[in-house]
Formats: C-alpha cells, sequence, structure tokens
C-alpha cells in the first residue's frame, strides 16, 4: 500500500522549503492536503512528484513548486476572499481553503467540476463555492476577492477577469513567455494594475486567455 502520507512530507522537504516557502500557514496546508485525492486516479502515483499533471486539453496542476512559490509571494490573510481560476480537479482550492476565509474555484469542465466538488466535499473544504463556468470571465456574482489566482499559464489576462479585484488585491499570473514563463504578481491600486516578476515556471496556456493575434495575407 502506497504511503502518502510520507511522500506528502517528502514533497514539502524536497521541494517547498528549498524553494524559500517557509512561511507556516502553506507548509501546514501542504501538509494537510492529500494531494493524491486530486489527480486524475490514474496519476495518482505521480501525485508528489515535481512537475506539472496533465489533465488534457491545455490544462494542468500546477507543479507543487510553482503553486507554492505563488503563494508565497501572494501572502494570503486568513480574512482574504479568493478566486481559484482553473481549479481542475480541486487541489489548489483544497490548499487555499486552508488559508483564505473562502474560496470561489472555477472549473468550465463538467466531469472535472462534479469529480473536483466531491473530493473537495469529502476533504472538508465547507468554505470553498465550486463554480462552473468559462475561466476567462471568473465569478464576477460572488466577487469582488481580495486575491486572485490563475492555474496556468496566460497571454494576457482579460479586463473582465481584473474588474473582479478589489482595490489594494492581488493576482497571480504565470505569463507564458516560450518555454519558460514569469510568474507575476499584479497589485491594483486606485483602479491601475501594477505587475511585479517573481519567477520563473512553465504551463500550458490556458484558452481564453491568449492573446488575440492580428490576421494578416
Amino acid at each position: 500500500m502506497t504511503d502518502y502520507a510520507t511522500r506528502r512530507t517528502m514533497m514539502v522537504d524536497t521541494q517547498i522549503r528549498p524553494s524559500d516557502v517557509t512561511k507556516f500557514p502553506i507548509i501546514s496546508a501542504m501538509l494537510s492536503v492529500p494531494r493524491e485525492n486530486f489527480v486524475p486516479r490514474n496519476k495518482r502515483e505521480a501525485a508528489y512528484m515535481g512537475d506539472n499533471i496533465d489533465l488534457g486539453g491545455n490544462r494542468t496542476i500546477l507543479e507543487p513548486r510553482t503553486f507554492a512559490k505563488m503563494l508565497d509571494a501572494l501572502d494570503i490573510q486568513p480574512t482574504d476572499f479568493v478566486l481559484d481560476i482553473g481549479m481542475g480537479l480541486g487541489y489548489s482550492a483544497a490548499v487555499l481553503s486552508q488559508l483564505g476565509e473562502a474560496v470561489v474555484a472555477v472549473e468550465d469542465d463538467q466531469t472535472r467540476f462534479d469529480e473536483a466538488s466531491e473530493a473537495l466535499g469529502d476533504f472538508g473544504a465547507d468554505n470553498v463555492i465550486p463554480h462552473l463556468g468559462e475561466l476567462a470571465e471568473g465569478a464576477a456574482e460572488h466577487g469582488p476577492y481580495d486575491v486572485i489566482l490563475i492555474q496556468g499559464a496566460v497571454e494576457h489576462v482579460s479586463d473582465t477577469v481584473l474588474a473582479q479585484l478589489k482595490d489594494d488585491g492581488k493576482i497571480a499570473c504565470l505569463f507564458a513567455e516560450g518555454a519558460l514563463g514569469t510568474v507575476k504578481i499584479g497589485y491594483k491600486l486606485d483602479g491601475r494594475m501594477d505587475w511585479r516578476a517573481s519567477f520563473n515556471a512553465g504551463a500550458p496556456t490556458l484558452d481564453g486567455f491568449q492573446r488575440h493575434r492580428a490576421f494578416t495575407l
């Protein structure tokens, strides 16, 4: 029988802590959430590897290091209302449920949405509101939000999503820049966005977050 608890501890000790992620709430959350319950059943053996887990269709579960460093840069507080765009099978939302006051988790695929909702329920993440809808639309009816995370790479972020961020709020995005992208943290001040580069990482670009390219003959 696979000892997932030992693998979880090893993930934190070999992937998270060495990446300068030392905030206790993040460490505690990533030690408490059973990642193996939030990945495809046929990929559970890879749940704690240091790689993105492919969900198909340009969707992925971000590698633990990337996700943890995003959380570290955002410094989520217990009173924060969080929007999680592209929750996949629910892992990111489960971790966020341990950090913020409440989480709205958006997923556009009905099957993934159903599996994530069940897994989050089994975990006891009662402060997560699963939301079925287009990722690029966010979830305006529940907002605005103190913090927004996008679970995958983007080429741009629409005004529709940015409008759902509170003033003084923060958003973490992995901007696609060739094979290796850059995670940037956006700070909303007086209605304007100030983006600051944080670290490098890679992931597929999400549908709906590509730049519109002009057609030329």
